[in-house]
């Protein structure tokens, strides 16, 4: 595989770098790929990442939970459990947030969400970059996804544009959330849901923590890296929420790879939750609104 090494941060092009931390793909490839530390802005990224026109060969397997439609495996059927009360959730926070209805998701998957945002009353549109991906949306959801390279076509505007566990993969942070943050309306909001690697979890299991899921993960947030970054963009930081249920998938999903156990796992994610107040949840979801 080719791969693209980076002397500059992605996100504030600072050059003072370090080694975080050397991680290995436990999903697919096996390989190690280092994580590299901002001094500046404290992102932390792949690097060196997969090249643009090889990044996909990365996401080739049924066992991708993201795009996979099986339900092969107890992990995977937690997933889908798990899913069904967290799409009500979401439902439950875009009410909260606005009374507009015009909704983008960036990154929809099999378009699980949209569907049920659409079933909601809202006017749907969905991105999505892998093939398979769009076409299980329309079998099995009856959504038509658009694929995402048609996000920079886009000239009309949205009162919510959601990123559910997307911003990590995009190839073009800078170009791409410039693009994003020019789609919400005035008085709209941006939802963006990232794992953060200062939680609990992630300073637990440390290489085999299964949310940084290189190399299909490119960054690695935290509070103190995202909310700057989205906030040069013009858009006013809101509130953090925590994900509860990720501590959980991901810490079982870590101790598969270190051949551990599900019990410690469920004690890991309880523990993880516990520090949400913290902000050290696994998972966060920072809402963002142009004022």
């Amino acid at each position: 595989m080719e791969h693209l090494n980076q002397s500059i941060c992605p996100a504030c092009g600072a050059s003072s770098l370090s080694t975080y931390l050397t991680v290995t793909d436990h999903f697919l490839s096996k390989e190690n790929f280092n994580l590299d530390l901002c001094s500046s802005c404290h992102l932390l990224f792949t690097n060196p990442r997969p090249t643009i026109d090889h990044i996909s060969d990365y996401y080739k397997s049924e066992d991708y939970v993201s795009h996979s439609s099986t339900k092969k495996g107890f992990v995977n059927k937690v997933y889908g459990w798990v899913r069904s009360y967290t799409l009500k959730k979401k439902i439950a926070l875009l009410k909260q947030l606005t009374d507009g209805k015009q909704l983008l998701d960036i990154g929809a998957g099999t378009g699980h969400f949209l569907t049920k945002a659409k079933q909601s009353g809202y006017s749907v549109l969905g991105l999505e970059p892998d093939e398979d991906a769009r076409k299980v949306a329309l079998s099995e959801n009856g959504i038509e996804l658009k694929d995402l390279s048609l996000l920079h076509e886009l000239n009309q505007s949205f009162d919510i544009i959601s990123m559910w566990h997307v911003l990590e993969h995009v190839y073009n942070l800078q170009a791409d959330l410039d693009k994003i943050v020019s789609l919400v309306n005035q008085g709209g909001v941006l939802i963006i849901a990232v794992p953060n690697y200062t939680s609990f979890d992630a300073q637990y299991y440390k290489e085999f923590w299964a949310a940084y899921d290189v190399p299909r993960h490119l960054y690695h947030f935290s509070p103190k890296s995202i909310i700057p970054l989205v906030e040069s963009k013009g858009l006013k930081f809101e509130k953090m929420l925590p994900m509860k249920f990720d501590s959980y998938y991901v810490s079982m999903l870590s101790e598969k790879y270190k051949g551990g156990s599900m019990l410690k796992a469920m004690r890991i994610g309880f523990l993880s939750n516990q520090k949400s107040k913290e902000g050290l949840s696994s998972s966060q979801i920072y809402i963002f609104r142009k004022k």
